[in-house]
């Protein structure tokens, strides 16, 4: 028989309680807080040309920066229905905007082009993910405003047959702010209607 003395004993006896306690769980790091990008920053030019390959009957060519937004829209972030709405009605004012400001004309036929412009950030982006903010600013440059539909537009409507698109392209990262895009409308000429009426 093996005698313990006290202090055997009550080591002894605190060694199997910790044994049977759970570990306490890990806490978790806090967050860090979000770092303001900085002021709006004003990307490089998307090149044109690599677009314009394999269209046929290229008329003219518009490249618009649309207007900086803090808040865009994307397929990844889930928010309540009510802000969605009001991104995207400020989206399609800031396109509708854009029509006189570069005076664009009517055109019967198009390709447009969405080219994301993203921040500096040392992550993959997939570019479809923006298509929500590009559909709002189409839906601005087509339908300005659908009560009034003799007003100008871009285009008679935003189906197949009269536009081609939009299609994503990833452009160069903005220098500082959030996320930027920028539209490259290509008209479209009909060049088979053309044919048949040159003499």
């Amino acid at each position: 028989m093996v005698r313990l003395t006290r202090k055997e004993y009550e080591a002894l006896i605190a060694g199997r309680r910790s044994a049977q306690q759970p570990a306490a769980p890990a806490r978790r790091p806090a967050k860090r807080a979000a770092v303001h990008p900085g002021l709006p920053g004003i990307p490089p030019t998307p090149a044109v040309e690599p677009l314009l390959v394999g269209l046929s009957g290229v008329g003219r060519v518009y490249t618009i920066l649309m207007p900086y937004s803090e808040q865009m829209l994307t397929s990844n972030l889930d928010r309540h229905y009510m802000a969605e709405a009001r991104i995207k009605k400020q989206l399609r004012t800031d396109a509708t905007q854009m029509l006189s400001v570069h005076r664009l004309p009517r055109l019967q036929r198009a390709a447009i082009y969405y080219v994301l412009h993203p921040r500096k950030l040392k992550r993959a982006r997939d570019q479809g993910n923006w298509a929500p903010t590009a559909k709002a600013y189409i839906d601005g440059l087509v339908t300005p405003n659908p009560h009034r539909p003799t007003e100008h537009h871009l285009l008679p409507d935003d189906d197949h047959e009269h536009l081609l698109g939009p299609t994503p392209v990833m452009g160069d990262p903005v220098p500082s702010g959030h996320a930027r895009m920028s539209l490259v409308i290509v008209e479209l000429l009909d060049t088979q209607n053309s044919k048949s009426a040159a003499p």
